[in-house]
């Protein structure tokens, strides 16, 4: 029996080394990865089906489904206006924040803006329990798994529960680069509902080209922005602007004011919309083709005995519809691409933030305020709750209050933010500042006061309560 043993598995050994010749691809170190040996002979247990899976994402699904274990403990000492401020600042991990806040604010948060950090590679402060599910893979699944798995298991049980949060109205604005930006849009499709995609907006952080990158000087960020409920989100546009309002004038002295001529004609061709139209100055003038006249010559007759017919200064031109400003909307709707111009860069986020701290750089990479303003005004007003759970230099903060001086809302928000040790080499270590946590109530604190003095707003809610987040004690034993 020995003898047969031992024969047996050298034939095995012999066979092995057989398959890892024919299918060197499925070999995994000198292990054969099983898997992709079925895949490869053609051999499927079931039907394919689409999905979006990482290593450890049942252990991510499971950890936002745990209960919190810790409390809100109040810091009077750190909070400014206690007794009658809305706003809250929150010190300690955002997963757990996140779970304690449902007590108090699920389904109440009309607007969530998040920056979170962009995957480098390095490693995370957020550190969650959960563990890689374990199995032969091969170095190139290895180094993605690496590479991605961390920072969406990071992710998925903090956008699992802010999703309970939010509003049936209310939306959520997420920054990202390109390192990250096709994993996070699956899984936020996946935790939102695919439907509930409102847009990927680009933001062009940076104007002055790198020279030192060798493909491409890249300048843009990625939002991504979701509803958490597409049929009903609220969404309240932009302000119109001088330029846009600029674009309309009144050259015949029409008495409903300045208006903009559009395009009479449109494609594809309808027979009941193409005839000709004789013009004030007697020329015949017929629908290019391949397009057809926007209205039917009957509803035609009637827009021009209302001057609403624009034939050109001479009455000879192409007939074009008139559109009066005062009948348009009061907001416009934005585009996905936002610019410099509109609502600032990095360099800018820097200048603003290094001003309040008297001349000092205290964080290196902080968003602009009137880029989250942007979308604060998109998606609130009134007394509308914001929440950013990656508050950093609390930017957000900042950006609520200014828009509440400027429209007279008055919403609140919830920052949380981990509190991270400073660089003790850091200007802001030497300045005192020993956490981010202190960066960023200063910076609120500093921010309020300025938009005080600028706007003469002395209502406005520049305080916030400061909560420390604690483990709850353990009950003594009976």
């Amino acid at each position: 029996m020995a003898n047969g043993g031992r024969r047996t598995k050298g034939a095995v050994s012999a066979r092995l080394e057989r398959v890892k010749e024919l299918f060197p691809e499925v070999v995994a170190g000198e292990a054969i990865d099983w898997e992709r040996l079925k895949k490869e002979l053609g051999y499927e247990e079931q039907d394919e089906v689409y999905g979006f899976t990482w290593p450890g994402k049942a252990g991510a699904k499971q950890l936002a489904e745990t209960p919190a274990i810790g409390a809100l403990r109040p810091d009077r000492a750190a909070s400014k206006r206690w007794e009658t401020t809305n706003n809250w600042y929150i010190e300690g991990d955002n997963l757990e924040a996140l779970k304690l806040l449902r007590a108090s604010h699920e389904g109440s948060v009309q607007m969530i803006y998040i920056d979170p950090p962009y995957n480098t590679g390095k490693a995370f402060t957020y550190k969650d329990n959960w563990r890689k599910r374990k199995r032969a893979a091969s170095h190139i699944e290895q180094e993605e798994a690496r590479v991605h798995a961390g920072w969406l298991n990071m992710m998925y049980p903090r956008l699992w529960v802010a999703k309970a949060l939010l509003a049936e109205t209310g939306a959520i604005f997420i920054s990202i680069d390109d390192t990250e930006q096709a994993n996070l849009k699956k899984m936020c499709d996946e935790i939102f509902g695919e439907r509930n995609f409102v847009a990927t907006f680009i933001w062009q952080r940076a104007f002055s080209p790198v020279n030192m990158n060798k493909f491409a000087s890249r300048n843009h960020d990625f939002i991504l922005c979701y509803a958490k409920n597409i049929d009903r989100l609220a969404w309240y546009g932009l302000p119109r602007d001088s330029e846009a309002n600029g674009r309309y004038a009144n050259p015949d002295n029409d008495p409903r004011g300045p208006w903009m001529s559009g395009d009479l004609s449109v494609g594809p061709p309808i027979p009941e919309k193409i005839y000709d139209i004789v013009t004030p100055g007697g020329r015949v003038v017929s629908p290019p083709s391949g397009y057809c006249w926007r209205v039917t010559k009957e509803r035609f007759a009637e827009l021009a005995a209302d001057n609403r017919i624009w034939f050109g200064k001479d009455g000879n031109g192409v007939p074009r519809l008139k559109r009066f400003l005062r009948e348009v909307k009061p907001t416009m709707t934005p585009l996905t691409i936002w610019t410099h111009d509109e609502v600032s860069h990095s360099q800018e986020a820097k200048k603003e933030l290094k001003e309040l701290f008297d001349g000092m750089a205290v964080m290196d990479y902080p968003k602009p305020v009137k880029l989250i303003q942007r979308m604060v005004a998109l998606t609130t007003k009134d007394d509308d709750v914001i929440l950013d759970f990656f508050s950093g230099s609390a930017t957000t903060a900042h950006a609520v209050m200014q828009q509440n001086a400027e429209d007279g809302g008055q919403r609140s928000f919830i920052m949380v933010q981990l509190p991270e040790r400073m660089v003790k080499t850091s200007a802001a270590y030497q300045a005192g500042f020993r956490t981010i946590c202190d960066i960023g109530r200063e910076r609120i604190c500093r921010a309020g006061e300025k938009i005080i003095r600028e706007t003469g707003k002395i209502d406005l809610d520049i305080g916030f309560k400061v909560f420390q987040i604690e483990r709850k004690s353990k009950q003594p034993a009976r």
